[in-house]
């Protein structure tokens, strides 16, 4: 899980696709973080996504860097405590001016499972199960 959080981010921003009914949905973020073991997102309630991720859980992350690319497929868990909406802030201050831990936007999701393939043209896919 460390070699996957450290290669989003190195990437600083990353790929996240949802599906909203039949159609895929796919948009930049740049939030990650590890708390308590578990690979962490971040995102306000109101938004599209968000309601995406409530009716169905499963996304895929896709990143690249350096000839590399990363994708991430799993379900997201909502985490509503207080202390893991702030670890995420506090390591995304510059988040403090749209979100707060206390607010009823802020949400802090984690990974329960996934699976991590990195792959590149020049080397052999490396598999990391979460």
């Amino acid at each position: 899980m460390e070699k996957v959080f450290e290669f989003l981010k190195d990437c600083g921003v990353y790929y996240l696709a949802t599906v909203e009914g039949d159609q895929p949905r796919v948009r930049p973020f740049g939030t990650v973080n590890i708390f308590e073991d578990k690979l962490y997102i971040q995102m306000g309630k109101v938004k599209s996504v968000s309601k995406q991720i409530e009716k169905n859980p499963k996304v895929e992350i896709c990143a690249f860097k350096d000839g590399k690319w990363l994708r991430l497929s799993g379900e997201l868990v909502r985490d509503e405590r207080v202390e893991a909406k702030k670890d995420m802030l506090d390591h995304y201050p510059q988040l403090r001016a749209m979100y707060d831990e206390n607010d009823s936007n802020t949400e802090v999701l984690y990974f329960s499972h996934g699976t991590a393939v990195f792959s590149s043209f020049t080397e052999p896919p490396v598999v990391i199960e979460l």
